[in-house]
C-alpha cells in the first residue's frame, strides 16, 4: 500500500531515487561490529555487544575504532588497527548483513514503475560491490557510488553529482534517501530532494528533526508515500 489512511504526503518528483547503504538499505552492523570485536579479541579485548557499536556504524572504521578503542585518525595505533579491521571485515562482509525489512518491496516496487534506483555510499568501491553482490542487488542497481568514487565524500555533494551524471538526469530530478546528517547535507549541496530514515543508525549528528529533511520515515516502504 503506498499511503496511510486519512494521510496526505507532499508528492516528491522523482525521476530516480538513491539510497545511503548501511544504516538506510542495508543492516549492516552485525558484520562490522564483528569485525571490529575480532580486532578487539586480537589485543585481549572483550568484545562489545552490537547495541553499543550500532549507532557507529555509518561512519565506518573511524566511527568504530572511536567507540571501540577510542582512538581517532592521527592517533599512533590508528593507521594499523584500521587495516585489521577492513582486512577482517572484508573477510565476512555479507554473512549477516540483512535488507531492512520492506526495502525488497521498495526496491521491487521501484523496478515494477521502472524508477531506476541506485546507491551511494561513504564505504569504499571495494567494500560496496562486494556487499551488493552478496545481497543481489549489484546488477540490479542503476549506478553505484562509493566513498571513493568521487573526488570527495559525503557531505560533500560530489558522489551525488556523480550518481546523477551516471544516470544521464540532473540532480533535481533525483530522491536521496539516508540515515545521517551527512547524507541530508550531501542532498542539499547537490540540490535533491532528500528523506531522511528514521529507522537507520541516526549517527551523532542530534535530532533527525533538525536535519531539515523534507519527510522523515519509519520504514523504507514509506518512500512511496512521496512518488
Amino acid at each position: 500500500m503506498r499511503h496511510k489512511p486519512n494521510q496526505s504526503f507532499p508528492r516528491i518528483s522523482a525521476r530516480a531515487v538513491l539510497f545511503d547503504l548501511d544504516g538506510t538499505l542495508a543492516d549492516t552492523a552485525p558484520d562490522l561490529a564483528r569485525a571490529l570485536n575480532r580486532v578487539r579479541a586480537a589485543h585481549h579485548l572483550a568484545p562489545m555487544p552490537v547495541e553499543i557499536t550500532r549507532p557507529y556504524t555509518s561512519s565506518g572504521a573511524r566511527g568504530l575504532l572511536k567507540v571501540g578503542f577510542g582512538l581517532d585518525p592521527g592517533d599512533e595505533r590508528y593507521e594499523a588497527l584500521r587495516l585489521q579491521f577492513l582486512e577482517f571485515y572484508a573477510a565476512g562482509i555479507c554473512v549477516d548483513t540483512r535488507l531492512f525489512d520492506g526495502m525488497a518491496e521498495l526496491l521491487d516496487q521501484l523496478d515494477q514503475d521502472r524508477l531506476p534506483w541506485g546507491v551511494v555510499t561513504n564505504k569504499a568501491e571495494r567494500f560496496t560491490f562486494a556487499l551488493l553482490q552478496g545481497l543481489h542487488l549489484d546488477e540490479r542497481a542503476a549506478c553505484v557510488v562509493g566513498g571513493d568514487t568521487a573526488t570527495r565524500p559525503k557531505p560533500h555533494p560530489d558522489p551525488l553529482l556523480h550518481a546523477a551524471a551516471a544516470l544521464q538526469l540532473p540532480p533535481s530530478a533525483c530522491l536521496y534517501v539516508g540515515d545521517d546528517l551527512r547524507d541530508v547535507q550531501a542532498a542539499r549541496a547537490a540540490g535533491m530532494r532528500v528523506i531522511a530514515a528514521k529507522y537507520g543508525y541516526l549517527g551523532d549528528g542530534g535530532s533527525i528533526e533538525s536535519w531539515q529533511a523534507d519527510a522523515i520515515i519509519d520504514h523504507p516502504r514509506e518512500v512511496l508515500n512521496y512518488l
